[in-house]
């Protein structure tokens, strides 16, 4: 079964908000699988290689400037489709898009303080990881759940 890995950031405005826990038990009951986890307060260079594809845009310094502010939360997760299943429990980028019951759609109303931040394609997410994780601290585990989450591939 291909699993795909992506990267989820909880921004500074979803962990002032006390909605760690929330966000995180949404990713695991969607059937996703926690593989990296940690706080940090993001150093501005880490922030400028992170958000590189959007420099020069207008509002790329507020965002940097937004994302090193107070801690965020970085977590990786694994799933078949992992990336695609997250966006769609994160939500629109605009909170006025986003469905009710996702992520955004519940807790946020703004572009910028949107409360999560999450990978759009396979060659992002691992520049995304690669980027905030260190390949010592992801792991690797069966959950037990597996078997009954994922029906083999036709």
């Amino acid at each position: 079964m291909e699993q795909e890995r992506t990267l989820v950031l909880i921004k500074p405005d979803g962990v002032q908000r006390g909605l760690i826990g929330e966000i995180i038990d949404r990713f695991e009951r969607k059937g996703l699988k926690l593989v990296g986890l940690k706080l940090l307060q993001l150093p501005r260079e880490r922030a400028d290689e992170l958000y590189a594809p959007h420099q020069g845009k207008f509002f790329y310094d507020y965002m940097i400037q937004f994302m090193t502010s107070t801690p965020i939360v970085a977590i990786a997760l694994q799933g078949r489709d992992a990336i695609e299943l997250v966006r769609l429990v994160n939500g629109a980028t605009r909170p006025t898009e986003s469905e009710p019951g996702s992520i955004r759609g519940d807790f946020s109303i703004d572009i910028t303080h949107n409360v999560v931040h999450a990978s759009d394609s396979p060659e992002n997410a691992q520049r995304e990881l690669d980027i905030l994780f260190d390949s010592s601290e992801l792991v690797e585990y069966q959950r037990l759940d597996e078997a009954i989450l994922y029906s083999p591939e036709l």
